[in-house]
């Protein structure tokens, strides 16, 4: 594969040396086309004495008549428009560059340009097209590369299911939102392929494409039991909104309830919508989850969904949950306080030492407003070497976020830490650091602790601070 253009100015010496085209680069492959035609151009111009010495004038010589394919697929690249006008038109022999004639498609010289075009038109039919329709949707993004885009649709408007499959696999998303699209359009794929296109595909778009396209056909009765269950076991969760909210229009409201616990926010959200179109209160059925702090089975999006609906009056059911078993609780609990505003510095900074990571990253940011309200030395002894990593990061952010002589200590500790990350985020306290305005004190040891750091600043830099 031709990662590059230096990968790409390799494979053009190649080619200029008799090399097959095979061999040379994938040609499956749309990044190997497009990093040999800029490769070409490189070569070109800084090192011409690789590639054959075509003339400008016209008529161009009679050897391009004959050229080796290899040879062909340089001129398709070569920098001077004629040269690549004829080499289209000679192209029709080797069918095997094709995909340079889609490059060429989108070329800035409008005679190449239409040339091109021309030749692709007579060459696409649907096999050729599912086989370049990587390249071309790539070659479309580029200005003047509508025409290929367009040309693709066109064809692959007559596929059948079976042959538009192959794009559904491709891994470039650009490809599998195109070719899903099409088949929306042409109605070829069923409700429940939608639905599990819906729930298995990584890329957003065709997530939303598919599954509002598999929510349509929710008048069907019929077509509930195969479209709902994959939308509502989707790993992602806007696929799973997606499912939730639709339980309401097929009638199965009571079936969001589940949801309400969901682990995303926004599909909570939409089942607390589902419900409450029903009757129901999400909030009562958050409560009689959290009245009993220490049930195992409770999960923790229902901690955090009672503060997103509840009031500040909730936050006695969540205190109790601080010290849950389950270290997800534990986290929910703290956001949830956090987002009543009711997190209590002196009573969360215990948890500034909980064994579970998730936990310490919660308490640090609900206490970060309250910052300078914590025992600055209770927090340094947390940033000691011996201290696990996510307590060390904790104490270092509520010491950062303190400023002033405190912030530069902690920083110029954390310079020689065994963790890569925190040393970094140490250095660029350093960097960014500024004497605090509330007073003098502490600045014989700010000095000291400059000097300590002044590997990381600029003389002019280091004088303005001292």
């Amino acid at each position: 594969m031709l990662e590059n253009i230096e990968d790409g100015t390799a494979a053009a010496t190649r080619l200029a040396g008799g090399a097959p085209l095979h061999s040379t680069l994938d040609v499956a492959d749309p990044a190997d086309w497009l990093a040999l035609d800029a490769g070409v151009r490189e070569v070109a111009w800084h090192r011409p004495q690789f590639l054959p010495k075509w003339e400008h004038s016209a008529p161009l010589p009679a050897d391009l008549t004959q050229l080796s394919e290899s040879r062909l697929a340089l001129a398709l690249c070569h920098r001077d428009g004629r040269t690549r006008q004829e080499a289209v038109r000679r192209s029709v022999r080797y069918p095997a560059l094709l995909p340079l004639v889609v490059v060429r498609c989108a070329d800035w010289v409008g005679p190449v340009r239409e040339q091109a075009r021309q030749l692709l038109c007579k060459a696409l039919n649907v096999g050729s097209a599912l086989d370049l329709a990587p390249l071309i949707l790539r070659v479309g993004r580029r200005d003047r590369g509508a025409f290929g885009v367009d040309a693709l649709s066109q064809i692959l408007r007559q596929a059948s299911h079976g042959q538009l499959a192959v794009l559904f696999a491709d891994p470039d998303r650009i490809v599998r939102r195109f070719a899903y699209q099409l088949a929306i359009e042409g109605r070829l794929l069923h409700p429940a392929e939608l639905a599990r296109a819906a729930a298995g595909d990584q890329d957003t778009v065709v997530q939303d494409l598919c599954a509002t396209a598999a929510l349509t056909t929710l008048r069907d009765e019929d077509l509930h039991e195969t479209v709902l269950p994959p939308l509502l076991s989707a790993r992602n969760p806007r696929v799973r909104s997606a499912g939730v909210t639709a339980l309401r229009r097929a009638g199965r409201s009571k079936q969001a309830e589940p949801f309400l616990s969901d682990r995303s926010a926004l599909v909570r959200a939409c089942a607390r919508y589902v419900v409450r179109q029903q009757g129901g209160d999400p909030a009562a059925w958050y409560r009689k989850w959290c009245t009993a702090p220490d049930d195992p089975e409770l999960p923790p999006g229902a901690v955090i969904g009672l503060a997103e609906c509840g009031n500040r009056t909730d936050a006695g059911l969540l205190r109790p949950l601080l010290a849950h078993p389950t270290a997800g609780v534990r986290a929910r609990a703290v956001a949830g306080l956090r987002a009543l505003d009711c997190a209590d510095a002196k009573q969360m900074r215990p948890l500034l030492d909980d064994p579970a990571a998730e936990v310490v990253r919660e308490t640090t940011t609900a206490l970060l407003p309250s910052a300078k309200e914590l025992p600055t030395d209770w927090l340094l002894e947390r940033t000691s070497s011996e201290r696990p990593r996510h307590v060390r990061v904790g104490a270092f952010r509520l010491l950062d976020a303190h400023g002033g002589i405190v912030a530069l200590r902690a920083a110029v500790g954390l310079l020689k830490d065994p963790d890569v990350k925190l040393r970094t985020w140490a250095a660029q306290s350093v960097q960014r650091w500024h004497p605090s305005p509330d007073g003098r004190h502490g600045v014989a040891e700010a000095g000291e602790l400059i000097d300590r750091g002044r590997h990381l600043v600029s003389d002019h830099v280091l004088r303005q601070l001292k």
